[in-house]
């Protein structure tokens, strides 16, 4: 692999990858726990790691899991367009009203995901590091790109965009090329970053269930829509699972199964897991 920007640790052993990126310790943690759980779902797929700013000994930890490692720069976008991508800047602009995001997360960070289009593969699944994987999803490498899932978690409403905490790729140098021509141009301003870029990018993106992509807030709003033997992909948006947050409570099962994938086990199968409490008293 010799694009500029990317640094690969080992070879791709297979035509197809599962992606993730961690840009700090904290999202580390939770790649470690995604591999595990892909692991444990059968795959014969590479798992790989896309890293920008890691100390050596938690990349080599990954290792450990069978993980290719390949360090990432930042894109190289103009000074205009990191200002307005800043922390501050874009939390300031277009504010997280739903949900929390947590301290360590930085904006300017998202858009190294876009980099998935320099690797050296034919078909890619890109999930989030902060999302658990919870049955067996290679059938995914068959769909077409760009397929994502809707970012549903408060209302029907929701289904109207996407989530680009899973999506299928189809790495290609032209492609990359393409969108950081597109992505800085004078002015633009991505609200929610990658993902508002990419729903740009890719306008008539193809929908994956939502079951690919269950993000955490159902079980809080939409607990109707939850079915554990449904769920293939869980996505903890907004809190974190290994941080103290305020809905812990709320969501601890959530959090509980999170651990169970985060260490060596048991992890239970989620078939045997409690519905949301709202549907619980629903039932009652």
């Amino acid at each position: 692999m010799t694009e500029p920007g990317l640094r690969p640790d080992g070879k791709a052993r297979s035509d197809r990858a599962y992606v993730t990126l961690a840009t700090n310790p904290d999202y580390a943690k939770g790649a470690a726990a995604l591999f595990r759980s892909l692991r444990r779902s059968g795959t014969t797929a590479d798992l790989v790691l896309l890293y920008t700013d890691l100390p050596a000994e938690t990349v080599e930890g990954l290792c450990t899991l069978g993980v290719r490692t390949v360090h990432a720069d930042l894109l190289p976008t103009s000074s205009e367009f990191n200002i307005l991508h800043g922390r501050d800047r874009l939390h300031g602009a277009a504010p997280f009203t739903k949900g929390r995001k947590p301290p360590f997360h930085t904006p300017l960070d998202n858009f190294v995901k876009l980099r998935l289009w320099q690797l050296d593969y034919r078909r890619v699944v890109f999930i989030d590091a902060d999302a658990l994987v919870l049955q067996n999803v290679d059938r995914l490498f068959d769909y077409p790109e760009f397929s994502a899932a809707p970012n549903v978690y408060e209302t029907l409403a929701d289904f109207h965009r996407l989530n680009s905490g899973v999506f299928t790729a189809r790495p290609s140098a032209a492609t990359f090329q393409t969108m950081l021509s597109r992505l800085d141009q004078p002015g633009a301003f991505w609200r929610r970053t990658d993902q508002t870029f990419l729903e740009s990018y890719f306008p008539n993106w193809h929908g994956l269930p939502v079951f690919d992509n269950m993000l955490q807030y159902v079980w809080l709003n939409l607990p109707e829509l939850w079915r554990w033997q449904d769920i293939r992909i869980l996505h903890y948006q907004y809190e974190k699972p290994w941080e103290n947050q305020t809905k812990a409570d709320a969501l601890r099962v959530l959090i509980d199964l999170w651990h169970a994938h985060a260490g060596d086990g048991p992890v239970p199968d989620p078939r045997d897991l409690p519905p949301p409490p709202a549907l619980s008293r629903g039932r009652a």
